[in-house]
């Protein structure tokens, strides 16, 4: 076999012991790696109905073909499990040195399940998987777990690991790896932490054989060059912080808990603003040749704090929460990773909090006396610090916003900013419809990156203010497109710089494994995942109503900037969610009917998956 192991590789955490499961070679073709595989694995080994912290709820890291291959960008894991914020299907992506080690070990995936009856260290170096006590290194935040695990067990091993957040189970917890990186989004951390694994350390032996290197090699030096052109300038410059300024001109900005679409201090937390004052140096994923991260230092006199910076964290930790400080945003940033926290998720439920505070709902009492109003960069601090800790007002926010506000209640679930209990992103929806429609239909929730429908808005294919049922084409080519990039796994920032998606990457799959695909067949396999997804989350409890925008999106028309006075109805969202389905081939409730799982394949799948759940 070429570019896979064939196989997945099970730690039960409570008896200690392992296993291995083949993966037959038609699952590989069929899902291909990253977010598909892992779909796949999640709806056979996740007993349905399970907690998300019962020890049953599996978490699963997939690797792809592309992974150990050294083209650009492909030096990716996925990270799967049922969602503690979502109840549904979880995913997250990371860019790391890890992803090889894994690749190297001899697994296409490593499923973890159970509960250690004690803080536990999980080691699996050149294939040998012991378990080790890691009573010590609780309490410590995600660097220096990293650093006392590498002490321990050898410098060239790679790391992923919980901070304080993931074990205390704050349900938007993140795992860190090489040095602050995050699987981010849907609570992996919080799941990670429930198990009582503290940490995985993970060094490999021998990568797979790939079927034609020297054809692919000759395709990685011309990806590489591309990567270094227009495609990607932006990436490789300002990087996503410079969405900023441009999202705050066309009026996209979402500010103080999506009140505004605009924000006054939009300047000083630019990407412009980061890089005159606060830049030190690019950062790049392993493989990789943009550099995209922006490594970014305070400069203000107080104790120096230095970190990653992107977008969505400038946004969430920035002009949603009203605060245009520089320096606060990166202390609340480089808080959030060294507690292993999500910031959007982390950032848009202070968002909601502050809101309420301002409306009366939580009073000084409820805070601990913290004046928590929109713009105190202070209060945003000491929230997240109280959040990691789950002491006082923090242990509501660890729940996330939809679980905060049905506890608070007085009506303000209708802002809490989230789908299906996921945080939503800095775009806009009321003034991006192809956007909104995204964000609603997501099986992931509130996810910018599982359709990146926001592109149809930004382009001159539609016109954003306006709704029509063509968005739900567009909206599935988007999904099943992120699907396959997702499943190889490229990064999205390389996605222009192909000439021919679908074809390059059938091109380069069939150069690592041999398997004969053409760009037709993979397009088709970007469908059937995005279908095994929405399968687990019928499973699961999902129903035709958890297809919306919160309340706020639905009732209030923008205030503010371009598109002012612009609002998205429900009967606008229903029109386009209807068209969704049916270009999916759904039924009007949005359930998939057999005859469609018969087309993608997934028929005799879910039968064998069910009859071997357990």
């Amino acid at each position: 076999m070429y570019g896979y192991h064939g196989r997945a590789l099970i730690v039960d955490l409570s008896a200690k012991s392992t296993e291995w499961e083949a993966i037959p070679e038609s699952i590989l073709r069929k899902f291909i790696g990253g977010t598909g595989l892992g779909a796949y694995l999640l709806y056979r080994h996740c007993p349905a109905g399970v907690d998300p912290f019962h020890p049953d709820n599996p978490l699963i890291f997939v690797g792809s073909p592309l992974v150990g291959s050294r083209l650009t960008t492909s030096s990716k894991f996925a990270v799967l499990t049922k969602s503690p914020l979502t109840g549904m299907i979880g995913d997250s992506l990371s860019s790391s040195f890890i992803a090889v080690e894994m690749k190297k070990s001899g697994c296409d995936a490593l499923i973890i399940k159970g509960r250690s009856e004690t803080p536990t260290l999980l080691t699996i170096l050149d294939g040998e998987v012991n378990f080790h006590d890691a009573s010590r290194l609780m309490g410590l935040d995600t660097f220096e777990t990293e650093t006392k695990v590498k002490k321990q067990i050898g410098h060239w091993t790679r790391v992923a690991c919980i901070g304080p957040a993931g074990e205390r189970m704050v349900r938007y917890a993140s795992i860190a790896n090489d040095g602050g990186r995050q699987a981010g989004r849907t609570g992996t951390g919080a799941v990670m932490g429930s198990k009582n694994l503290k940490a995985i350390g993970v060094r490999g032996g021998s990568l797979p054989d790939v079927y034609d290197p020297d054809g692919l090699n000759e395709v990685g030096r011309d990806l590489s060059r591309r990567s270094l052109g227009p495609a990607t300038e932006k990436y490789r410059t300002l990087g996503t912080l410079a969405n900023v300024a441009v999202f705050d001109a066309l009026g996209t900005l979402p500010t103080r808990n999506f009140q505004q679409t605009t924000f006054e201090s939009a300047q000083e937390v630019s990407g412009e603003e980061f890089h005159e004052t606060h830049f030190v140096k690019n950062s790049h994923c392993a493989n990789c040749t943009i550099g995209c991260e922006k490594i970014v230092v305070t400069t203000d006199g107080g104790t120096k704090k230095q970190g990653r910076m992107e977008y969505e964290s400038a946004f969430a930790l920035g002009s949603l929460v009203g605060v245009g400080d520089p320096n606060a945003v990166i202390r609340a940033s480089t808080f959030c990773d060294e507690m292993g926290m999500d910031t959007i998720s982390a950032g848009a439920t202070i968002a909601w909090a502050m809101e309420s505070f301002e409306r009366g709902l939580i009073t000084l009492e409820d805070t601990g006396g913290i004046d928590l109003r929109f713009g105190n960069a202070e209060a945003v601090i000491e929230c997240l610090q109280m959040i990691a800790k789950r002491d006082g007002i923090g242990n509501l926010l660890a729940e996330g916003s939809l679980r905060a506000a049905r506890s608070v209640g007085g009506g303000s679930d209708a802002w809490a900013m989230q789908v299906k209990g996921l945080e939503m992103p800095g775009y806009e929806p009321r003034s991006l419809k192809t956007m909104a429609l995204g964000l609603a239909v997501s099986t992931k929730g509130a996810c910018h990156n599982r359709s990146s429908a926001y592109e149809a808005d930004f382009s001159a294919r539609v016109d954003r203010f306006s709704a029509d049922d063509a968005r739900g084409q567009i909206t599935m080519d988007g999904e099943d497109f992120s699907a396959v990039l997702d499943s190889l796994i490229w990064c999205k920032f390389l996605r222009k710089a192909f000439d021919d998606f679908y074809g390059e990457s059938a091109s380069v799959f069939q150069q690592i494994t041999g398997y004969p695909i053409t760009p037709d067949e993979l397009k088709l396999a970007g469908e059937r995942i995005n279908n095994m997804k929405k399968l687990f989350n019928i499973r699961e409890g999902w129903v035709r109503d958890d297809d919306t925008l919160p309340g706020r999106v639905l009732s209030e028309n923008l205030v503010d900037g371009v598109g002012k006075g612009v609002g998205l109805s429900h009967d606008d969202l229903d029109m386009m969610i209807a068209g969704y389905y049916r270009v999916r081939g759904w039924t009007f409730e949005g359930d998939i009917p057999a005859s469609k799982l018969e087309e993608l394949g997934l028929d005799m799948i879910v039968q064998n998956a069910e009859t071997t759940n357990v």
